[in-house]
């Protein structure tokens, strides 16, 4: 099939083989295993899957593709749903699932967050993403590629920057270096937030305006007293505090009525 990517898709097919076997490896696919991928475009990583796999459900977007990929695939091997991954409800495929997936460059910060609500029915998510967001996802504290993604991520997920992968390794090639990287949710929250739609919000503020110091960007949620009785430095910047520190304030918060907060 001649297929021209199609920009508002942000399609940039795989067709580097090496690249191909070792995405495979790391996935690592059992026969058996309820596995979807997301984007499946002309097959690179669909194929080898299916050799591993009785079944592999798909989600793609592109008519085009699907009516291609309808005449290349058994249906007893292959489930393709024809969706928008950002409206898919991934939990409808069944517990533990193992999501992988070439994201498309332009919506893949907000498919990694709707992929974080259905996070209880996942085992595991392998995915192809730009370099510098998966440098931002695992990035440590003080660190410049440290931001709200990295602590919304870091907060549900245990992560592992694999291998970078070239642009060369696409068709059309992209203008920026790929990267896999490997995502597992952690079996037990290494640190609980009593209510997680405020610490997404507090989170949020605080990377707000990323040159200002925590006293200002939070100067509406948390006063002088609260640093203080949480023994976190006011005059830091967001970018300075651990996921720890960021439920220490969403639970200081969620426990204390103050008339300044």
């Amino acid at each position: 099939m001649k297929h021209i990517a199609k920009k508002r898709f942000g399609q940039n097919f795989l067709t580097d083989q090496s690249v191909i076997n070792s995405l495979v490896e790391a996935i690592s696919p059992k026969v058996d295993d309820l596995m979807v991928e997301i984007g499946p475009g002309l097959g690179a990583l669909t194929k080898p899957l299916l050799k591993r796999l009785t079944l592999l459900h798909v989600v793609e977007v592109d008519r085009d593709i699907i009516s291609w990929m309808q005449n290349e695939y058994s249906k007893n091997s292959i489930q393709i749903h024809n969706a928008d991954a950002l409206k898919f409800d991934f939990s409808s495929l069944g517990q533990h699932l193992r999501v992988t997936g070439n994201l498309p460059y332009n919506i893949s910060t907000p498919i990694l967050f709707h992929l974080l609500d259905n996070i209880s029915h996942i085992t595991d998510m392998h995915f192809m993403l730009q370099k510098e967001v998966v440098e931002r996802m695992v990035a440590e504290p003080s660190t410049a590629a440290y931001g709200r993604l990295s602590v919304m991520l870091q907060y549900r997920l245990q992560m592992e920057y694999l291998f970078t992968v070239p642009p060369e390794a696409f068709d059309p090639a992209p203008k920026v270096e790929s990267a896999f990287v490997r995502c597992v949710p952690h079996t037990v929250l290494p640190y609980v937030a009593k209510d997680e739609k405020l610490f997404a919000q507090v989170v949020l503020a605080a990377f707000g305006q990323r040159r200002k110091t925590l006293r200002n960007t939070l100067k509406n949620i948390l006063n002088d007293a609260g640093f203080e009785q949480l023994c976190i430095d006011s005059q830091l910047r967001a970018e300075n505090l651990h996921v720890s520190d960021f439920v220490k304030i969403t639970n200081y918060l969620t426990d204390t009525v103050s008339p300044d907060a």
